[in-house]
């Protein structure tokens, strides 16, 4: 379900500027993200394919990598832009690795170089039922 509040446009410049970055050289489809960490700072990051398609890296999973590197453990909001006919969501994989590190009302915007708008989900819309740490505590 799209959330109403207005994402930060800020990441959105953000994970557009840093898209041409890609390493995209077998599928063509170069992805940006960036994310505010609860530090205040934006980590920014591309995917980066591999002959080994399993052995890529997703640019959500790479801007987690950065804010986690840098001390910070906490996703306030997230920005993903590429070049698709509508906005691009998330993996399932970077869907779950957001998750570890986002709250419920985590705004997530999925972005498109084209004209369209971005369409903005909390975390809880994009994953309703992720695996949590408190899944594996006892009794839980």
């Amino acid at each position: 379900m799209p959330d109403e509040r207005k994402p930060d446009p800020l990441l959105i410049e953000a994970a557009a500027a840093i898209r041409p970055r890609a390493y995209a050289p077998y599928s063509g489809f170069a992805v940006g993200a960036a994310l505010r960490g609860a530090d205040g700072q934006i980590y920014q990051a591309v995917n980066v394919e591999n002959a080994a398609y399993p052995q890529s890296i997703c640019a959500e999973a790479g801007a987690i990598a950065a804010m986690v590197a840098a001390g910070c453990t906490e996703i306030l909001e997230i920005a993903v832009i590429a070049d698709s006919p509508s906005p691009v969501a998330p993996c399932g994989g970077c869907r779950q690795k957001m998750r570890e590190f986002a709250k419920d009302d985590a705004l997530i915007t999925m972005a498109t170089t084209r004209s369209r708008a971005p369409l903005t989900m909390r975390m809880v819309d994009l994953l309703p039922v992720g695996f949590v740490k408190s899944a594996m505590e006892e009794g839980g």
